[in-house]
């Protein structure tokens, strides 16, 4: 019976019989009350309990939820980690396969270095080679010239502007050259059939002094020969000055060559125009009238007064060259036949005039000799042509 109630008291049921409440003792009665307020109690205490294990039946389902979403997220991130790997290893194998690539791009055009290397360095050497073999170093002979009469008359008036160069062309012809070594010798027919019979030969048998000796006709052929014009023009009105000290600035350098060239003391005269070139230390200077450029390049010394000090500078007439027509050609020698495997039978000029017996004799296919050279064992000569015994290709 619940406390604070005016329900009436209810009878008591033991072994499906009921008794009345009031019929109990009030012992009894006490510990009915007692056990009522306890029955009540576990009530209450049931009810908090069904409810605690329906919040905890909740929470757990939440936390199997929260928990499954979390296994999906670690799921997810564990594929992505594993996919970031692989990713990550083939970009690896590509870049190794483009280093592979790269290293061998690299080997190739180290390689393509190297012969263009060789072939630039084989370049330079043949352009050395041409060079000394072009090369030509002459004195120009001293001719006297002699006057035979006037060309052409010019007035007074214009004698100094039309006189105003000093012009000159060169013809430069090089003779083919061919190095005779020992034991071979040129000989030279009058006419081309002769050393073309000879040169049909494999070989000449040719007894000098009881000797017998098989001596090897072959056609000469001749080095690369040049031939080329030079046009040269000298100016009667400028001189070209060098060895001039870089001292000063270059206007006051131009006004200093300017003041001393004009000076009539020292053989100079009024200057047109200086040209000056600081790197070469050289100058270029241009006078108004003509003969004072040839008296000052006369004197090749010139004492230049800088101010403070004197310096000696070089003077030369001011000239231009030009290279015209210039050709290259090689022949061979169309009435000359090289001779080789002769023995030192006998001495030079009695072998060589043996020789020239030998081939002058028709039965041995020989005609008139015009000219002959033996080069003995261990000597080294070095044989010129010209023109008419030479066919160009």
């Amino acid at each position: 019976m619940a406390m604070g109630t005016n329900e009436a008291p209810q009878p008591l049921v033991l072994n499906g019989d009921v008794t009345p409440l009031e019929e109990l003792s009030p012992e009894d009665q006490e510990e009915l009350r007692n056990l009522k307020k306890e029955l009540k109690q576990l009530k209450t205490q049931s009810e908090k309990a069904d409810t605690v294990k329906s919040r905890l039946l909740l929470d757990k389902l939440d936390h199997e939820e929260h928990k499954k979403q979390a296994q999906d997220e670690m799921m997810k991130l564990a594929q992505e980690e594993k996919d970031f790997w692989k990713a990550l290893e083939n970009q690896k194998q590509d870049l190794e396969q483009e280093a592979l690539a790269i290293e061998e791009t690299n080997h190739q055009l180290r390689q393509q270095i190297n012969k263009q290397k060789e072939k630039l360095e084989f370049m330079r050497s043949e352009n050395e080679s041409l060079q000394q073999k072009f090369k030509i170093i002459a004195a120009i002979p001293e001719k006297a010239v002699k006057f035979i009469g006037v060309e052409k008359e010019i007035p007074d008036h214009k004698l100094e502007e039309d006189c105003l160069h000093i012009q000159g062309q060169f013809s430069i012809i090089q003779n083919p050259a061919l190095t005779l070594s020992g034991g071979q010798a040129l000989i030279t027919f009058e006419e081309e059939q002769v050393a073309e019979r000879i040169l049909k030969l494999a070989r000449c048998p040719v007894t000098i002094d009881k000797t017998k000796m098989d001596v090897k006709p072959s056609r000469v052929a001749l080095d690369t020969t040049v031939k080329f014009e030079v046009q040269l023009n000298v100016s009667l009105k400028k001189i070209e000055v060098s060895n001039i000290p870089p001292i000063l600035p270059e206007e006051r350098i131009r006004d200093k060559l300017e003041l001393n060239f004009s000076k009539p003391s020292l053989g100079g005269g009024e200057v047109d125009n200086v040209e000056y070139n600081k790197d070469s230390g050289t100058a270029v200077i241009t006078f108004l009238h003509t003969g004072v450029a040839e008296r000052l390049a006369m004197k090749k010394i010139y004492p230049f007064d800088m101010g403070h000090k004197v310096s000696e500078v070089f003077v030369s007439l001011c000239t231009e060259d030009r290279l015209r027509k210039f050709q290259t050609f090689c022949g061979t020698s169309r009435r000359t036949v090289l001779l080789s495997g002769i023995s030192d039978v006998l001495d030079e000029e009695d072998l060589q005039d043996n020789l020239e017996i030998h081939f002058q004799k028709p039965n041995n296919y020989g005609g008139e000799v015009e000219n002959i050279k033996y080069n003995a064992q261990g000597q080294t000569t070095v044989a010129y042509f010209n023109e008419e015994t030479v066919g160009s290709e």
